[in-house]
């Protein structure tokens, strides 16, 4: 059989060491919630792991068994954490409360080492069901795969402490590591240790560079696409449509007066103006309308599938929606509204030739009074 004590080093070393690449990321990178709960779940399992080993003795063994339920309980609060789970410190806090009062109350009572260590595995398998089912949850649209792996480790690892912890339990007088249950526990905790240690890194990480690219390609005030964003994803949709032989419209929009809005009620207002605008243009659009601020006061709009009536009638859509829109400047209500060039984009003609009609006929619904929707010029056709 294996030591099962140098199981428990080996665990004490690889959390500790986990602990201490937590905080280096965390010194080097952007915060993240979860992330120095994590660490201290790993640093708190790892040194009471070690201690348990350097001191065994009452003291020691006791010490060991909680800080291996305080450690896990911390994880579950991490990643709890980390995935934005609601009201969860109502049900974590009171069982972490109540589970570390029975592992006092147990180690008062001079409980066996194999006691102890039982009943810290079966609490722990409970902790790793739940932080499995916070990974894995039905309602959860984005589990990635990397997800997938911690939670099945997660899952087969509550599975073999519940075991391991139940031999302990059901026979408290046998040696530690003579039932292969012992064992199995064991180097199921080194696996998740390894598995989840590596795994949370990587989600961090993952994290970190979602985050990165969404703000290299979305605009920090409206949370539109940026103008660089903009382009890429329509001209996707451009040669999308022309491969399926679909229609697709093309919209130029300018909010009415805005300099004056800026000029009146100051800039602030003007940027509650550009979300509120934002707001309407996502409520009102299709889920695979593309939309982005080119800059300023002006938005461009791709609708894929839309032929030239379509578009039309989207704009006037739009354009109703932006005037029943409140927006209060300076606690006076102030009525917005915009101006929009719609185009039909040719087949094989550039989007920056579509969008310069689109932007003629913008210009042709600004000198038309504002607040109006514009059909732009066709494509002129060489002779």
């Amino acid at each position: 059989m294996v030591d099962i004590r140098t199981i428990i080093l080996a665990l004490g070393i690889g959390n500790v060491g986990f602990a201490l690449l937590m905080a280096g990321y965390i010194r080097g990178s952007t915060s993240q919630d979860g992330l120095a709960l994590w660490m201290w779940s790993r640093l708190m399992l790892g040194v009471t792991q070690f201690i348990g080993w350097l001191a065994p003795g009452p003291w020691g063994d006791s010490l060991q068994a909680i800080g291996c339920v305080a450690g896990v309980a911390m994880e579950l609060a991490a990643y709890c954490t980390y995935f934005e789970c609601g009201r969860w410190r109502r049900a974590v806090g009171p069982a972490t409360a109540l589970t570390l009062l029975v592992m006092l109350f147990v180690s008062f009572h001079r409980a066996t080492y194999v006691q102890l260590l039982g009943l810290a595995c079966v609490i722990s398998a409970m902790y790793a069901a739940a932080m499995a089912f916070v990974l894995l949850r039905p309602r959860s649209r984005k589990r990635s795969l990397l997800q997938k792996i911690m939670g099945g480790s997660d899952a087969l690892f509550a599975v073999a402490m519940a075991a391991g912890g139940w031999a302990g339990l059901s026979d408290p007088s046998q040696v530690l590591g003579a039932n292969g249950l012992h064992t199995l526990a064991g180097l199921a905790a080194y696996l998740m240790m390894i598995v989840n240690g590596a795994g949370f890194l990587l989600l961090c990480k993952q994290k970190a560079d979602d985050q990165m690219t969404l703000l290299a390609t979305t605009d920090f005030l409206t949370g539109l696409a940026n103008r660089r964003a903009f382009f890429q994803q329509a001209e996707g949709a451009r040669q999308l449509a022309l491969r399926l032989r679909k229609p697709i419209a093309l919209l130029m929009l300018d909010i009415d007066h805005f300099k004056q809005l800026n000029d009146r009620f100051g800039h602030a207002t003007g940027d509650e103006a550009l979300v509120l605008f934002a707001d309407t243009a996502r409520a009102t659009l299709r889920e695979h309308d593309i939309m982005g601020r080119l800059g300023g006061e002006e938005f461009a709009l791709a609708l894929p599938g839309t032929d030239l009536p379509g578009g039309v009638l989207a704009a006037e859509r739009l354009r109703q929606a932006v005037i029943d829109a409140p927006l209060c400047a300076a606690g006076t209500p102030h009525r917005m509204t915009v101006s929009i060039g719609v185009v039909l984009v040719e087949p094989n003609e550039a989007l920056t030739a579509a969008l310069a009609r689109a932007d003629q006929a913008l210009y042709a619904a600004k000198s038309g009074g504002r607040n109006r929707v514009e059909v732009g010029p066709p494509v002129l056709k060489r002779a």
